[in-house]
């Protein structure tokens, strides 16, 4: 009963994310206008992650200290107090510190749910689970775009960004509740010093402005601290889960880096409008939510080879596509990609296999890999879009990343030596 209280708690999470995603991404066009920010695009878009990848290491700490009911209520506190700080914002520096605010709140019960379900739930379920979650972005897919749009016309983007809030509370205070009883851990807390590298090497790059020594040592610094933090041969792509953690890390720098910019590369580069701009932007979660129900009936390893190979064709395709069909028809393809993609590689990542990871070893790696991914995704791209054709410069090395990331799960397929 425990295993279902908490599967479906994660799943009621999954639809927080995705409906917090929907209206971040809608709004941002709107926000940096707002705020004169297109300059900042690094800034308005990284805050939230580097807010998640700091509460990482401490994580374990808070939950030791305060219990999974004190955690709850300091999440809580720090999320509301963060989105608030977001939505009456009047630089985007204040914009930036109240999403960093949120991310941090979110990052304090993530390795404690995920640890939990690599726990409680067997693979058969927890597959079921991943389906299941993506299947959450249908709705948000849907409506969530032109919801939003709707929202911010009627009372402006300060209270629609308040939106998602009743979600993300239920879907917290549901995993919490389920998985309390997993408070007790005795894993050994993160390194806080390595692991806080991490963000320090994004912020260099998201603050560089544009001076490439800083953005590029930035980037050095968060490779290394990667590095130092996730499993051992994971950097080499040794096969197993190693190399597939190195291809979420891989996945996620490409995906997540150009979805969160497909809105401000729609309304500039493409010149359509920002209703157009929305329908695209759920293209992707759409064919990544419906594939993916599909996929998990079928069992081929070499699904998410595939499907990220799709994911980047339809990614390069959507930097040259110029059009509204050409890229509304790519970003489709990239979403049916990562349908086909993900829960095969979310399962072989946190499959111990013959590596003999724990079940905490493997909840910290796979939240720090698709982390790692997304804060370098975003503060690589938003630094590379607030300089003239960055943009299409950014979704090039998006797609190379999803390129790279498909190489990297065909090594993980290999034969373990």
């Amino acid at each position: 009963m425990t295993g279902l209280r908490l599967a479906v708690g994660i799943v009621a999470l999954e639809f927080a994310a995705a409906v917090t995603g929907f209206v971040a991404s809608t709004l941002l066009p709107v926000v940096a206008a707002d705020l004169d920010a297109r300059d900042s695009l690094g800034l308005l878009i990284a805050g939230s992650t580097l807010g998640l990848f700091v509460a990482l290491p401490l994580a374990s700490r808070v939950l030791h200290r305060l219990g999974p009911r004190g955690t709850l209520a300091t999440g809580m506190i720090a999320y509301l107090g963060g989105l608030l700080l977001a939505a009456t914002s009047r630089t985007a520096w204040m914009f930036a510190l109240g999403q960093f605010s949120a991310g941090l709140a979110s990052g304090l019960l993530a390795v404690f749910g995920i640890s939990s379900a690599i726990r409680h739930l067997d693979d058969r379920l927890r597959i079921r689970v991943v389906a299941a979650s993506s299947a959450m972005w249908i709705v948000p897919a849907l409506v969530g775009p032109a919801a939003t749009l709707g929202l911010e016309h009627l009372v402006g983007w300060r209270w629609t960004l308040l939106l998602p809030v009743p979600f993300v509370l239920f879907g917290r205070l549901l995993v919490v509740r389920a998985a309390r009883g997993s408070g007790d851990s005795t894993e050994v807390p993160r390194p806080l010093l390595r692991t806080l590298t991490v963000p320090l090497g994004a912020a260099c790059v998201v603050f560089s402005k544009g001076f490439w020594p800083i953005a590029l040592a930035g980037a050095a610094i968060t490779v290394v601290g990667m590095i130092a933090i996730l499993p051992a041969g994971t950097a080499r792509l040794r096969p197993g889960t190693p190399a597939a953690l190195g291809a979420m890390v891989l996945f996620a720098i490409g995906y997540f880096g150009a979805d969160s910019l497909i809105t401000v590369l729609l309304t500039s580069v493409v010149q359509v409008s920002l209703g157009q701009a929305a329908i695209v932007l759920s293209a992707a979660p759409l064919g990544w939510a419906v594939t993916s129900l599909v996929a998990t009936r079928f069992t081929s390893a070499h699904f998410p080879v595939v499907g990220l190979s799709l994911t980047a064709l339809g990614t390069a395709c959507v930097a040259f596509g110029g059009s509204f069909p050409v890229v509304l028809a790519a970003w489709t393809v990239a979403g049916i990609g990562v349908g086909l993609a993900y829960p095969g590689l979310y399962i072989r990542a946190t499959t111990a296999g013959s590596s003999g990871f724990s079940a905490a070893e493997l909840a910290t790696a796979v939240i720090t890999a698709e982390c790692v991914g997304q804060l370098l995704g975003r503060a690589v791209g938003g630094a590379l879009s607030s300089t003239g054709t960055g943009l299409l410069a950014s979704y090039v090395l998006f797609a190379v990343a999803l390129a790279a990331a498909a190489i990297a799960t065909l090594c993980s397929l290999a034969r373990e030596a």
